[in-house]
This record gives C-alpha cells, structure tokens and sequence, in this order.
C-alpha cells in the first residue's frame, strides 16, 4: 500500500515565483486576475479528487472555502493542518454544511478549543505530539476516510512540508504573467534552505499549454 493519496501541488505563481503580493496579503488579490478558463479547471480538479489541504496561515488571511463551486461536482473532504488549533472557528472552511472537513491537531491542542470545532461538526484527528506528524496525517486520511487523491493548494509551509516527506507526486502551476518582488513575500515554497545541492526536488515537465490568458505548467515530481 502507498504511503499517501496520489497528491497533486496546485498553486497561482507569479513569473518571480511568488503567491501574494506580499507577507500576509491574501492570495485572492493575485487570484482576481486568474483567467475564468483557469478558474474553472482549478473547480473541476477540486471535484475530480477526494481531498484537499491548506495550510492554517492561508486559511486564516485568505478565509478559503475550498468548495466546488463553478462546475457541477462534490467538493473533496477539506483538510487543515493546526497544531493547537487555534484557527478562528468562524472560518468558511469550518462551515459543515457546505462539505466535510478534518481538523488536524497536535496533543498540543487545548480541549477546549477542539469542542468549539468538534460543535460545528468538524472531525479532529490528533497526529503528532508538538508538530504535525504529516506521515501520520496520510495514513490516517487513507485508512479511516478513504482518501486516494488529494490536492494541495499552498501555501509555502505546507508546499515545503508535503514535498520535504516526499509525497507530491504532481505540481501544477498557474503562472501569473505579473513580477511583485518583495524579499519576504512567500514563494511557492518556504521552509528550511537546503544542505547541499543533493537535496534539490528534481521534477520533470510533463505538459504545457494555455488555459485562457494562463500558460500553465505540469509537473511529474521524481525526487
């Protein structure tokens, strides 16, 4: 049995490699001026797979639905990674009614926070002491959801994270024909620099193509 859902990296990219216009701006700023093609296939990969995984900083700036919306389909499980749960519990994402969604936590969590969740009809599942176990994560998602796909879509933590343990399989990438700079706006991925050059994620190009007025870029991610 694989050791995680078949991920695929989805994430709007700008020609400097950046996901906001700047540390703590919300990615819809830059998403405005996606094209309506790119759109639509970013909701038609959403209801082609079972799951899907935010990162807790673009939850709390961008307050992501992480729904289907411009197509017809489910929406995937929706997947959150917080420690200790400290996300606000209004976040549209913690909305039950619109799809299902899973409350990753630490031991760390203070009991009293996971109830606030636990009430709107949030699923928590403790993986990891102090840090989120993300070998844990997977397998809990495959073995008790059922989950054999899932997208991730950023941010940089997350994104480093997922391919640090090796488990994007796919990165697609919607590139924005714009340069924003910054030297402390987050890139597609963040995390710890690498030791040597060993330790480059090499990829191979699998396809190219235009949707509307965004080429887009696909990726076999081979470590």
């Amino acid at each position: 049995m694989n050791d995680h859902p078949h991920t695929l990296m989805i994430s709007e990219v700008t020609l400097d490699g950046k996901l906001t216009l700047g540390k703590g701006v919300s990615s819809k700023i830059l998403m405005k001026y996606m094209s309506h093609e790119s759109e639509v296939m970013l909701h038609e990969t959403r209801a082609a797979y079972d799951a899907i995984m935010v990162g807790s900083s673009t939850i709390r700036i961008d307050n992501s639905s992480l729904t289907v919306r411009l197509v017809e389909g489910k929406s995937p499980l929706r997947v959150i990674p917080n420690s200790e749960a400290d996300l606000p519990v209004d976040r549209a994402v913690f909305d039950t009614t619109k799809a299902p969604t899973v409350l990753a936590v630490t031991k760390k969590a203070s009991e009293e926070r996971l109830k606030l969740f636990r009430e709107k009809g949030v699923d928590v599942v403790v993986a990891g002491e102090d840090k989120i176990d993300f070998p844990l994560l997977m397998k809990i998602l495959m073995e008790n959801y059922g989950v054999q796909s899932l997208i991730v879509e950023g941010g940089s933590t997350l994104n480093w994270h997922m391919l640090h343990h090796h488990f994007v399989d796919e990165i697609r990438i919607i590139n924005m024909p714009f340069i924003v700079g910054g030297f402390d706006t987050p890139s597609l991925v963040g995390g710890e620099r690498l030791g040597s050059e060993d330790d480059m994620i090499s990829l191979s190009l699998k396809k190219t193509f235009m949707c509307g007025t965004n080429l887009i870029t696909e990726y076999d991610v081979t470590y």
